[in-house]
């Protein structure tokens, strides 16, 4: 297990940080990596390239880099469209390939796509979001299929509303309760728990791949 290596996009976020702690915890990993913007910007090739080039190995790579930008279809700009899909789907694909291409190598590897319940059933207003996360779910199977016999594996998660993060915090209490009511557990998911699964589907789930998980409790017909 040693000389393991994870990385983690969007490294600034509240996920993003329970992620780290609990793949620390796990003792699989002897560096995990989770840099902010200012060192790998996602919505930069170049930037992605170059943070790349000096890796020698990639064991674990968590998509986890997004943003939102809520507008009504028709008041989208095409700038506003661009900024949600490259950081939500484009940059999902030029790490993953960058990644990929250290895993071929190595003969193992494991990519996590953080994707969002939108993509499954978005609230309006959220087209772009809800578009860019329908895109991981197709990147995930198709990537799956394509690398699976190099022995990498591709997942998507689907965290949820998260408890005591900017996601949650300051959404108004009736909003809150709306939102919990649609759960039939009636609760929201927490990072820990979220990250908790991740390190648990990367560590012991070795034989799945291709798969999306929904990390809560609403329901969904697929």
């Amino acid at each position: 297990m040693l000389n393991r290596r994870a990385l983690i996009t969007g490294g600034e976020g509240t996920l993003a940080q329970a992620l780290a702690r609990a793949l620390e915890a796990s003792g699989r990993f002897s560096e995990i990596l989770a840099p902010g913007r200012g060192e790998l910007d996602v919505e930069n090739g170049e930037s992605i390239r170059t943070y790349f080039a000096g890796l020698d190995r990639l064991d674990l790579l968590i998509n986890n880099a997004g943003t939102t930008l809520d507008l009504p279809f028709l008041k989208s700009s095409e700038s506003d469209w661009d900024r949600v899909i490259d950081t939500n789907l484009r940059g999902a694909f030029l790490c993953s390939r960058e990644a990929i291409r250290l895993m071929f190598r190595q003969r193992e590897g494991h990519i996590v796509q953080v994707g969002s319940f939108s993509a499954l059933n978005p609230p309006p207003g959220q087209s772009n979001y809800a578009a860019a996360k329908a895109g991981l779910i197709g990147l995930t199977h198709s990537l799956a299929e394509e690398v699976g016999k190099r022995k990498v594996r591709v997942n998507c998660v689907l965290p949820g509303f998260l408890a005591d993060t900017g996601m949650t915090r300051d959404l108004p209490p009736s909003v809150i309760e709306s939102a919990k009511a649609a759960h039939v557990l009636g609760a929201f998911n927490t990072p820990e728990a979220a990250a908790n699964f991740v390190t648990f589907l990367d560590s012991e789930m070795t034989a799945v791949s291709g798969q999306v998980f929904q990390l809560d409790s609403r329901l969904h017909r697929w």
